[in-house]
Parts: C-alpha cells; structure tokens; sequence
C-alpha cells in the first residue's frame, strides 16, 4: 500500500526534521508526536476515519477546530493543554507549507486558527521560611535523606524546571572556584548557572560520597533512583511531596495546600526579585527566551509595588479629619432629625 502524502511528511518532520534541522529536544519530539497520536485517534473513533487513508488534503480547518473542541470537552482537558496541541500542529503546517506549497492555501487555514485565550494563573510561591522548613524535612543520618537533601537545595538555588534536574550529569557540576552547573534546557541551551557555597559543598560531599568523582562517571545521572537510573520528574515530585507533608505537619501555617517542583522555580524567582535582584539576571538564570516572561513576576509581587509607591508618595491629603463628633450641638441636631 502506497503512503500517502501525510504519513510520509509526519514521519519525516518527527524523526528527521525535528531532531535533525531544529535541534528540538526529546521532551519535544515527544509531545509533537502526543499530538498527532491524539489527531490520529480522533480521526478513527470519532469521525470513523481509516487512519491509513488520512492525508493532508483531509486535514480541513472544520476537523482541526472539532479536534480542539472534542481536546477540551471530550477529554477534559485544560486551555492551556488545548494551545499546546494546536502549536504543535502549527508547527507542523509551517513545515508542511515550505515542504508542499500546492497546500499553502490548506496551510495557511490551519495557522490561522487562534489560541483559545484563558484566565491568567496566579504564581504560586513559598516564603523563604518554608522553603527552609521543607529543607529541614529530609533525615540526613540516612543515605537517602542525604540525596534528597542535595536534589531539594539544588532545585532551590538554581530555580531549575523539573526536568532539567532529571537530566543533570555529574559531569555538568564545576565545583571549583567559583563553583557552577550547566543546566540544559528547552531547545537544548544551556546555561551556567552559579551555585551558592553552601550548595557547593552539599553537591561536592553528594559526589564523593557516591564515588562520582572520576572522569569515567561524568555521563553518569547526578541524581538517580534505587535502580541507579536517573530520577524521572514523577520521581522528584514523590520526594518533594514526602517532605512537604512532614514540614506541613511541623508548620501547617507556611505551607500551603499545593506545592509542586515548580513551585521552588518560582519562589527562587521572586526571592531574588524582592532582594532587588535585576530582571536581567533572573531571566539568565530561569533560562527565559524573553523578558517578557520573566517579568511576570514583577507583577506578582505586591509587596514590591507597595514599596515602590510609598517611595514615590507625595503628600497631598490631610493628615486628619476634623472631630465632627465633638460638636456636640450638631449631633444632637442630626440625632432629634431621624425621630
């Protein structure tokens, strides 16, 4: 059976163009293709379509809108997953278009579907008091508290994504003067982001407590799990979330009811901003294409913008109001006028 001309150019775009031409990372390729597996399965059991017959012609703008709708309502997914899906068929049609420009005009349709605007999330972020009473949580007289203890202050210092602390090596911890890591992220960039002395010296009694020191183990995963594989980011989340609960208990009062690994990105971003830390370097550190994002944060903070305003005021109100209620005349006047 002949291929027809989407599943050629599907199959080129996941397993050549992505990885071969963008440099999109693993955790890309993946949800691109998550998308197209979700399209695929639509296709067949809601529009009862033979998926070996499905070609780009067939890929009309009224079955991507019914797909987006059917994303939301038939599986219940939020608009912010819904827009994840749409990019990801975005990106392939811009493709497609360079690839097959007899389709530019089917093309074109397709970009032109809008993201579905939403409500804008609240920044969740712990105070630098529960991010030390969490810190206290782990039992250091055991090995496993030691590793975690180093995981937790690691995500702490660097403000690192989930992920990005899964993929850690050994060999991407410089803890010579002055003492850094290189954190890969998004599009495979990297970043070196400083370490504070005292996470420093965790990692460096981490690494020869492991063994770690010698160049053989520079691929090895810097954290890893009983099977000594790297910790996943479901892995990670169960460590947070047992030492979340223990400091909930000691401190119900500084840990609220959600706390997630991202979570500990966001307090480091607003600690730093509250310590009059540039933007600049925060969006260096986080790893943000765009100030534009980093700058959320700044309208977050309500204690900033207070502090700014106070700085700014100029007085122009008077301190007080007269004491009215010393005229005694005048409020026995408005008392007998209610009767």
């Amino acid at each position: 059976m002949k291929p027809t001309d989407f599943a050629y150019h599907l199959t080129t775009y996941l397993s050549k163009y992505l990885p071969g031409v963008t440099g999109a990372s693993h955790n890309t390729i993946c949800s691109y293709r998550d998308t197209f597996s979700l399209l695929l399965r639509f296709c067949s059991e809601v529009k009862a379509m033979k998926v070996e017959k499905i070609t780009l012609e067939t890929l009309q703008k009224p079955l991507i809108d019914e797909f987006m709708t059917w994303i939301e309502t038939g599986r219940g997914c939020s608009i912010s997953t819904r827009n994840q899906r749409l990019a990801a068929i975005h990106a392939f049609f811009r493709y497609v278009q360079l690839e097959e420009p007899g389709c530019l005009f089917l093309c074109q349709q397709i970009l032109a579907i809008p993201m579905k605007r939403s409500a804008s999330k609240s920044i969740h972020y712990l105070t630098l008091e529960a991010i030390k009473t969490i810190l206290k949580a782990p039992d250091t007289t055991r090995f496993i508290g030691r590793r975690d203890i180093v995981l937790l202050s690691l995500m702490y210092d660097t403000g690192a994504r989930v992920q990005e602390i899964a993929d850690l090596t050994v060999a991407d911890a410089r803890l010579n003067s002055p003492p850094t890591i290189k954190i890969t992220g998004k599009g495979n960039k990297s970043r070196l982001v400083p370490l504070m002395t005292p996470t420093a010296k965790l990692l460096d009694q981490y690494i020869s407590e492991h063994d770690l020191q010698s160049v053989a183990c520079g691929s090895y995963p810097l954290f890893q799990n009983r099977s000594r594989r790297k910790l996943t980011r479901a892995g990670i989340a169960y460590i947070l979330d047992k030492y979340v609960e223990e400091a909930r208990r000691v401190h119900p009062e500084l840990i609220p009811k959600v706390v997630s690994p991202h979570t500990f990105r966001h307090s480091k971003a607003m600690h730093l901003l509250q310590s009059g830390v540039n933007l600049i370097y925060i969006r260096d550190l986080l790893g943000h294409v765009s100030i534009k994002t980093t700058e959320v944060y700044a309208r977050v903070d309500s204690m900033m913008k207070r502090m700014a305003l106070e700085n700014a005021y100029q007085a122009t109100s008077p301190e007080e109001l007269p004491v009215w209620q010393q005229n005694r005349d005048l409020l026995k006047w408005l008392q007998d006028l209610g009767r």
